[in-house]
């Protein structure tokens, strides 16, 4: 009977230990699957893709579609307006949401979880219809077609989040040793500086390189703030519009790399552990 229940808890221990697996590998292929058919497409020959049965491996191997590319020069003008935007973004959605998020985690409880929920019911409006009305008052006012109109429009999609993940950092930090710092001598200013800053900066990496990822794929504003000066995602799009699958899956490519460079240099601060306080929401 004993040896019945190892076994049986055993074959159970496997059984989850094989599901856990399969849902990881499934995650995995369903994540890079779509990123390795657009490089094998951005350099495999046309007549290798354009065909009945393409084959499974790249056949015949060729950097055209990507000398084409770059050879054009569309792409620098996007890179560089697409990578500050993002930058400024992400330091201005720091600068502006710690304060109010500070503000936000001393508050009671339940005046807390509201005012966050107000915040956080912004996002469920539609993108396209925000950005029609934004992009007739950013024409009044000269915005259009300027990086900071651009970074304006999408601080208004990020700092909800940045004040969310916020929150919950400061939430993490106990109020017991700011006490103690006020205890030793220190005023309210010196004790945010140098207890509470210093516990939070986690939180505020892991918050700013959401909002750069966010910054730097985001497609609507862009479209409709963005005239002359196009940035990286709306510039795949006007290659996929034109028809030409590979140098759309060559600018595609392009597109990602940043995102993977910046994603596996700071995975760390990506890790539960710094968002943990935001998950109590």
């Amino acid at each position: 009977m004993a040896e019945h229940k190892i076994s049986t808890k055993l074959l159970r221990h496997r059984l989850n230990r094989g599901l856990r697996f399969l849902f990881i590998a499934l995650t995995i292929a369903f994540i890079l699957v779509p990123i390795l058919l657009l490089f094998k497409i951005s350099v495999s020959a046309p007549q290798d893709i354009l065909t009945q049965h393409p084959p499974f491996l790249i056949k015949n191997f060729t950097w055209n579609h990507w000398k084409k590319v770059f050879a054009a020069g569309h792409i620098w003008v996007p890179l560089w307006k697409s990578t500050v935007v993002a930058t400024f973004v992400a330091v201005l959605g720091v600068l502006i949401a710690a304060p109010a998020a500070y503000v936000i985690s001393r508050l009671p409880r339940n005046i807390k979880y509201g005012v966050l929920l107000a915040i956080f019911s912004t996002r469920m409006f539609p993108e396209v219809g925000i950005a029609l009305p934004i992009s007739v008052t950013f024409v009044r006012w000269g915005l259009v077609d300027t990086n900071l109109g651009l970074v304006l429009a999408h601080l208004i999609k990020v700092l909800p989040l940045m004040a969310w993940i916020m929150t919950g950092t400061f939430d993490s930090i106990p109020k017991d040793l700011e006490q103690a710092a006020l205890v030793d001598g220190c005023d309210k200013g010196q004790a945010l500086l140098k207890v509470v800053l210093p516990l939070s900066m986690a939180g505020m990496a892991a918050g700013s390189i959401l909002c750069w990822l966010e910054s730097w794929n985001e497609f609507t504003y862009a479209v409709y703030l963005c005239l002359a000066e196009s940035t990286l995602p709306i510039k795949t799009y006007y290659y996929v519009r034109r028809g030409n699958w590979f140098e759309s899956a060559a600018y595609a490519v392009f597109l990602t790399i940043p995102v993977m460079i910046v994603t596996f240099v700071l995975q760390n601060y990506l890790k539960s552990d710094y968002l943990s306080g935001a998950l109590k929401y």
